[in-house]
């Protein structure tokens, strides 16, 4: 006759009971929030809901054949980001820019920016350093190919990657906070700098003095380009330009 398999002990009635596994919530594949989401960024970017413009949730829903749980969610992330606002029983709206905003952004924008071009001369490689005049290249080579959105990335893009070369991480980081902010007026005002191939060329000389790891003419070639768009953009805000659709 075999033997009988022991039988299961109690635990020991001073055991602590096993932790209970933590909550996590279920991932959507693909991210329908992040799709609409971008949506919408490109919808503002490219001008089609301009400044002031009230975001019908149930339209949006109804056109992207989705419910409006995350068509809200995505707007919360783009009022997150600085691009939308949320105005009380009203919902979200397209954010809008004072003069005295517009100064706040970019003299930030200005100072973290000079900041990441002397640690750039200082530390980046030289293949890095090399690559910066290539990237303006493209940007000039395709600005007339490229939609609005599209250009006004690869403006606010060729900055954050110069941050980004930095190596500083906490400076990546409040860049990163106040370039959606910049890349929404880039967007309103980009059509009143009239050559978009010279306006993306403006960021020559940039590079060129990133290359030669020369930080004060390339902090004079930067602080000269964003003063040049600081005065262009305060204008536009103060005859009310840039709050138009």
């Amino acid at each position: 006759m075999s033997a009988r398999p022991p039988l299961p002990r109690d635990p020991a009635p001073d055991a602590e009971p096993p932790a209970p596994a933590p909550g996590f919530q279920a991932i959507e594949v693909p991210d329908l929030v992040a799709r609409v989401e971008a949506q919408l960024r490109d919808a503002i970017l490219d001008g089609r809901i301009g400044p002031g413009e009230r975001i019908v949730e149930a339209e949006l829903a109804r056109q992207m054949g989705i419910s409006r749980a995350p068509v809200r969610e995505a707007a919360r992330r783009l009022e997150s980001a600085g691009l939308l606002l949320a105005r009380p029983r009203h919902g979200f709206a397209v954010r809008e820019f004072t003069a005295r905003q517009v100064e706040d952004l970019y003299r930030v924008r200005i100072t973290l920016e000079l900041m990441a071009c002397e640690l750039v001369c200082a530390q980046a490689s030289d293949a890095d350093l090399a690559a910066l005049e290539p990237r303006v290249d493209g940007m000039v080579a395709r600005a007339a190919t490229l939609t609005r959105a599209q250009r006004v990335a690869m403006d606010i893009g060729f900055h954050q990657h110069l941050v980004a070369l930095s190596g500083n991480a906490c400076l990546q980081r409040l860049y990163l906070q106040l370039s959606h902010e910049v890349q929404l007026f880039l967007a309103l005002t980009e059509d009143t700098y009239g050559d978009i191939a010279a306006l993306a060329d403006t960021h020559r000389p940039i590079a060129q003095a990133l290359m030669r790891r020369d930080a004060a003419a390339a902090c004079a070639a930067l602080r000269y380009h964003l003063d040049v768009a600081l005065d262009h953009v305060r204008a536009l805000a103060e005859q009310g330009s840039a709050r138009k659709p």
